[in-house]
């Protein structure tokens, strides 16, 4: 008998165990942009978190095109299973809906949030074609010089076009907006002298203004920005308005409750962890540790925030 037992224990031991959650197929965050923009970085910082605390492997995949429309299209039509998700910023979400009569998807009934995972406010930067001194003294010298009044971003149609709208606005002075193929062009002509300031994240300029080559003169926000404490808001500077973004998690309509609630709950234990957070500060975005509930929210109040700039604007994408 004790033979036997031994056996049939020993056997036991070797048969083959259940599945482990790291069988699983991996899960992808498809990103809307190209490798190595701020999206691309915080969906990597995310997943090499996520796969611990889910247990099983995520990437990243990268699908660029139509400013990440072609990323959401897809886990649109993905099955509801937490597999295909989308770090998607907030401009796709808030900003093209006003902007395109056929967008293909509905930024409301074809998504469900998972969780807000960065905010950030935009720089205002002014390159050698700028007159030195602080952002008066530029508004002041554009307001003289409606010729060079101009702001470069990384394309028409997008949350940085329209905060240059509402600073045009508050300051009162006409200004044209020139349009770019992405944030690097911009910079490069902004470095140049073709344009006088550029309207983008702080990630496309930070570096080039510790290094003294570019000049950000504010930021867009309520309160200043972490990374750029010697920056003054707008408002500190008289312009009474502000401007902000956000990359929200989201996963096809008709995700269960309960596997929303665990993927959001994956984001919020890698956000809190100190090198993904620090890494994040560093690039000019800051941790919002916003579960879905907080992020429909987010995503409905900007919906409203942004149609009076971009009816003003006339810009029209169809």
């Amino acid at each position: 008998m004790k033979r036997r037992s031994f056996a049939l224990a020993a056997a036991s031991m070797l048969a083959p165990l259940p599945a482990l959650a790291q069988d699983k197929p991996p899960m992808r965050i498809l990103v809307g942009f190209p490798p190595g923009g701020s999206a691309d970085i915080v969906a990597r910082l995310l997943a090499d978190k996520m796969r611990v605390t889910l247990g099983q492997s995520v990437l990243v995949d990268n699908k660029p095109g139509a400013a990440g429309r072609v990323a959401l299209g897809e886990v649109k039509r993905a099955a509801p299973d937490g597999q295909t998700l989308v770090l998607a910023p907030s401009g796709a979400l808030v900003v093209l809906p006003w902007l395109y009569k056929n967008l293909g998807y509905d930024p409301v009934r074809d998504f469900t949030p998972i969780a807000r995972a960065v905010t950030f406010d935009f720089a205002i930067t002014a390159g050698p074609a700028a007159p030195a001194g602080d952002l008066k003294t530029i508004l002041a010298w554009m307001k003289d010089n409606p010729g060079k009044a101009n702001y470069a971003t990384p394309g028409a149609g997008t949350v940085p076009h329209f905060t240059g709208v509402l600073l045009s606005q508050g300051a009162g002075i006409p200004m044209t907006h020139v349009a770019y193929k992405g944030g690097a062009p911009a910079v490069n002509d902004l470095l140049g002298g073709q344009v006088p300031l550029m309207v983008d994240t702080p990630l496309e300029t930070i570096e080039q203004h510790r290094a003294g080559k570019l000049r950000i003169v504010a930021v867009t926000g309520e309160v200043r920005t972490k990374s750029l404490p010697e920056v003054a808001t707008l408002k500190e500077q008289g312009i009474s308005m502000t401007a902000d973004a956000f990359f929200g998690l989201y996963g096809p309509a008709g995700m269960p409750a309960d596997l929303t609630a665990r993927i959001g709950r994956a984001v919020a234990d890698a956000l809190r962890q100190s090198d993904v957070s620090e890494r994040i500060f560093s690039l000019g975005l800051a941790p919002a540790y916003g579960n879905g509930d907080e992020l429909a929210a987010t995503q409905a109040a900007h919906l409203n925030r942004w149609e009076g700039p971009i009816k003003a604007s006339g810009f029209t994408a169809e």
